[in-house]
């Protein structure tokens, strides 16, 4: 075909038509810019093996396969809808005169798994394939799969701007690679940087107010999302801008008109400022823009699979996606491109953008898979496999949903939720509501789910019902007809049962009833069934309902906000959850009053829904929680005697001496075993005010059986008997071992050292005066008679006379008296 304008890919069309003609696929890789998405379709027309067959051009947005239809059928001075056509959800132009048909990358998904043979099609080409949506890779797979297995014949093209093409090709059977240089102009980054302190929006204001100040043409801004987009451009409103400047948002829930006066060139003398989301970056090109200024920053859905839940998270841009932004600015003159962040921190930014299929929600893949016979995704030929962990959750969501029976085969209602263009959860709801005749109202909800921008953007799903079921323009009219097919396709798919009057929130519960949430206080925080907590603004009109069922959420743990939810009442939760709904008594140790606290829980999941207090009852299992609450506080608490902290100290000493036959006795290794030693003496006992000194001292007696019990009063005893025949306790807890303090009297006639542990340890002695004095502290008393015992006589006895200071300690008699008076 002969084109009668020059675009860079024009120069290696013969070779793509030529690889297509000695083999089956191929890899294209291209620079924006250079034609690849509406030359390659119509080059391939005119080969010997496309004749009277239909070329398939798979295109990542709805946005970039309405512009790549309509610059096609241009090309050949015709409408969309007859050689070229678009099929899209919300719109459809296709004739029998179609030869080319650009369609979005789930509509392919479904069409393939339909007709897995792709009666009539010659070549399947996958534009942009580098942003590895789901679909994309899905699509790829099944129809390498399909021309494995059915269609040797099946062309099938990977087309990127910026492509791993060896991987690629690796995966398509070594397939050849065909580069395209492009044409571009020098492009000037400057980078402005961006205080951490500064708001997206501020900065973003602030370069557009410096871009239009330095340079000429229109204007191309990056922004992660709708939301940044629409206050950025509030705040340019209210800005006294160039006389001559229009702003123009852009993002995919625009209406098609919108979106069509956004990519359109600025109006004669006028310059345009474009504030879009990623959605421009690649497949678009809006003329007259030479200035591009990039936020870094993308909006990504992330999967969470222990929660089942997916959420929008912010992230900064890859490498190569910032590289097309930029690529943006040089498309028809030389250009610049302003950076909101620092030069330096280019180089950590990732170099491609993750895989969708690494963080997604693979409920619908794992469906799509059964209906093609496959339960193993490692079966087909992914650049990615599902991730392990995702694809369980999505086989339990389906096994919960009863879209797969126990052994894994698609049922009834499996079918029935895959014949609707849905995710399973919403498909499930729709069916579910069919049954009580609100299949209308439950499909509605599902799309303005799945559509965005319809019945405007408040976080109350009914609101948004309201205004899109009042809504008269033409995407709404289109989509309004969508909600009716599914609905009609839900009620001839069930059988209808009674009917019943359920809310918006009833009917969103069904399709995530992981997702009902309590209010915590009025400050709209709310807690979900899963364990997860959001919060919507204190103003918004949900912030004051009792319990909600969540649709959508966005950012991280600590800051989920709501995003789409409706309002449920207790009486509500009680009835669609029933059979959810757990009754369980639990037990507590209560920290600040130091007893047992025994309630009953009405949950749902996470959500604590009521509670009511119960008595106490003695049992072994809240004996083993008051003992831990114990071992919490410290069993220091304990009630303990004098006797029985001597006994402790008498175990930890043999311990030390010994080694570890004997028990553990610390404070600490008490705290680690109470369950052990403790819980079996507290039986009945609710407070730790109520354990008693007798519960302590039989517990401690149960540690040690009767041998070591019997070694214990041999080698620590806790009494010392004198010479004098008096007792006197030991003192075991003293800082240089055991200690006996005593009268020197008492042990005159001991002419050996007293020790302990089988002689192990020597009894520190304290000596003291007939005043209870100490006069000495020795380990040695053989030594101290034979030594230092003249000196403390002759000192004692002038101070002491009426008490004996012999010359020979070691062999008089020992005493506790004071001499008669007189002697």
């Amino acid at each position: 075909m002969a084109f009668t304008d020059k675009l860079p890919i024009d120069e290696v069309l013969p070779r793509v038509t030529a690889a297509l003609g000695d083999g089956r696929n191929l890899v294209v890789v291209a620079p924006p810019g250079a034609g690849k998405t509406t030359r390659i379709p119509l080059a391939l027309l005119d080969a010997d093996w496309a004749k009277g067959g239909k070329i398939i051009l798979l295109e990542p947005r709805r946005l970039a396969a309405r512009a790549a239809a309509a610059r096609m059928a241009a090309s050949l001075r015709e409408s969309v809808g007859e050689t070229i056509g678009l099929r899209m959800r919300l719109e459809s132009k296709i004739s029998a005169k179609t030869r080319v048909e650009v369609v979005t990358e789930g509509v392919f998904a479904r069409m393939i798994l339909d007709d897995p043979m792709l009666e009539s099609v010659v070549a399947v080409l996958f534009d942009e394939f580098h942003e590895r949506s789901l679909d994309a890779d899905v699509g790829l797979a099944l129809a390498l799969d399909a021309q494995a297995g059915l269609r040797d014949d099946l062309r099938i093209v990977a087309m990127s701007a910026t492509l791993d093409g060896a991987r690629v090709a690796g995966l398509m059977g070594g397939a050849g690679i065909v580069e395209s240089e492009g044409r571009a102009f020098p492009v000037e980054t400057r980078y402005l940087g961006r205080d951490s302190n500064e708001r997206l929006e501020e900065a973003v204001i602030r370069a557009v107010t410096r871009a239009l100040a330095e340079e000429k043409g229109s204007i191309l801004v990056f922004l992660p999302g709708q939301g940044e987009i629409q206050r950025v451009a509030n705040f340019l409103g209210e800005r006294r801008l160039p006389a001559d400047v229009d702003i123009a948002p852009l993002f995919g829930a625009m209406d098609r008109k919108e979106q069509d006066l956004a990519v359109a060139p600025a109006a004669p003398g006028r310059r345009k400022v474009t504030l879009a989301t990623s959605i421009a970056e690649t497949s678009l090109t809006i003329e007259g823009v030479r200035v591009v200024i990039d936020s870094g920053l993308s909006r990504v859905a992330v999967f969470e699979p222990d929660l089942g839940l997916t959420r929008l998270e912010t992230v900064r841009a890859a490498r190569a996606s910032v590289d097309q932004r930029r690529g943006r600015a040089g498309r028809t003159e030389a250009g610049v491109c302003y950076r909101l962040w620092d030069e330096a921190a280019t180089v950590s930014l990732p170099a491609f953008a993750a895989p969708e299929i690494l963080a997604a929600d693979l409920s619908g893949l794992a469906l799509d898979l059964r209906s093609w016979g496959l339960d193993d995704p490692g079966k087909l030929a992914w650049l990615d496999p599902p991730p392990a962990p995702a694809w369980k959750e999505a086989v339990a969501l389906l096994r919960a949903l009863g879209a797969l029976d126990e052994t894994g085969a698609l049922t009834a209602t499996g079918r029935a939720v895959r014949s609707l263009p849905l995710a399973p959860r919403l498909a499930r709801m729709i069916l579910e509501a069919a049954r009580h005749g609100e299949a209308e109202r439950a499909a509605d909800l599902a799309l303005l789910l799945s559509e965005r921008g319809l019945g405007g953007t408040s976080s109350d799903l009914s609101d948004r019902l309201d205004r899109f079921r009042s809504d008269s323009s033409r995407r709404a009219r289109d989509a309004q007809r969508l909600s009716a097919s599914w609905a009609k396709q839900a009620k001839a798919a069930v059988r209808r049962e009674a009917e019943a009057d359920l809310s918006d929130g009833a009917l969103i519960s069904m399709a995530y009833p992981d997702r009902i949430a309590k209010a915590r206080g009025a400050g709209g925080e709310f807690l979900m069934a899963n364990g997860r907590a959001a919060a919507t603004p204190p103003h918004d009109v949900l912030a004051k309902a009792p319990f909600l069922a969540i649709a959508e959420i966005t950012g991280r743990a600590a800051q989920a906000r709501i995003l789409a939810a409706c309002a449920l009442m207790a009486e509500e939760v009680e009835r669609i959850a029933a059979d959810r709904i757990e009754t369980r008594d639990e037990t507590i140790f209560d920290a600040q009053s130091a007893s047992l606290r025994r309630r009953r829980f009405r949950r749902l999941g996470a959500i604590r829904l009521a509670e009511q207090n119960l008595s106490v009852e003695a049992s072994e299992e809240n004996a083993a929680i008051l003992a831990r609450g114990v071992a919490g506080l410290g069993v220091a608490r304990l009630p303990w005697s004098k006797a029985q902290e001597q006994l402790r100290d008498r175990i930890a000493f043999l311990r030390r001496a010994e080694g570890d036959d004997w028990p553990d006795v610390s404070d600490e290794g008490l705290a680690q075993s109470v369950e052990d030693w403790l819980a079996p003496f507290i039986l009945g006992r609710a407070s730790v005010a109520a354990i008693t000194a007798d519960d302590l001292g039989a517990a401690l007696s149960a540690l040690l059986p009767y041998e070591l019990t019997r070694r214990l009063d041999q080698e620590a005893p806790a009494f010392f008997a004198t010479p004098a025949g008096s007792r006197h306790a030991l003192d075991y807890a003293a800082a240089n071992g055991p200690l006996l303090s005593v009268r020197v009297q008492e042990l005159f006639g001991l002419a050996t050292h007293p020790t302990l542990a089988k002689g192990r340890v020597p009894l520190t002695l304290e000596l003291l005066s007939p005043a209870h004095r100490p006069i000495q502290t020795t380990r040695d008393l053989p030594g101290f008679w034979a030594g230092s015992w003249s000196e403390v006589k002759r000192e004692m006895k002038g101070r002491y006379p009426r008490h004996p200071w012999p010359d020979d300690p070691a062999g008089a008699a020992p005493t506790t008296r004071a001499k008669p008076r007189g002697t």
